[in-house]
């Protein structure tokens, strides 16, 4: 029976690849470093989005986002780290820093969604003191469409409804950080 199905896929199917997102700075699983800790809250680390790069988009993907989400986060709802969208198709990556203030990093026409923390920016971890490891999800979502219409004020939550509502694939790392 496996036979069968084997031979039952298309020459294209056969070949498709796994959609996935690396990282130099993240690994599974383990614990972000002092660079992608918020500088506020309590807390003193360099603010700095990691590097991400993804392959294996499917086929008619015409952009890109990316979301970082804290679902430990004691609101009721999480908490939103940063959110990139309308990154363009041919883009394959977020450079170290990208998700600065400036958004000078991001690939042209990418637009940064305001955080938790209300700024347009990347917002690193920090977690209450005491309140043990949280994880923080790194998504990148292939779209659909080629860009996303929200207003710029936009909530977190309705730009990740417009996002779930184009998304072909995602593909997800997801880091921890406990103070």
């Amino acid at each position: 029976m496996i036979f069968i199905l084997a031979c039952s896929q298309t020459p294209l199917q056969a070949q498709a690849q796994e959609f996935v997102v690396h990282s130099t700075a993240l690994e599974e699983g383990a614990p972000l470093t002092e660079v992608h800790v918020y500088d506020g809250f309590g807390c003193t680390g360099g603010n700095i989005s990691p590097d991400l790069r993804w392959s294996g988009a499917p086929q008619g993907t015409k952009s890109f986002a990316v979301t970082v989400y804290d679902p430990d986060a004691p609101t009721g709802s999480g908490w939103w780290h940063w959110l990139v969208y309308n990154i363009p198709a041919d883009a394959t990556e977020l450079v170290l820093d990208a998700g600065s203030q400036s958004g000078e990093l991001l690939p042209e026409g990418a637009v940064q969604g305001r955080s938790d923390f209300g700024l347009f920016a990347f917002g690193g971890a920090c977690p209450p003191e005491g309140h043990g490891d949280h994880r923080y999800v790194f998504t990148v979502f292939a779209l659909s469409t080629v860009a996303i219409e929200v207003p710029r004020e936009a909530s977190a939550a309705m730009i990740g409804f417009m996002l779930n509502a184009n998304v072909l694939a995602k593909a997800e790392l997801t880091a921890t950080f406990g103070r």
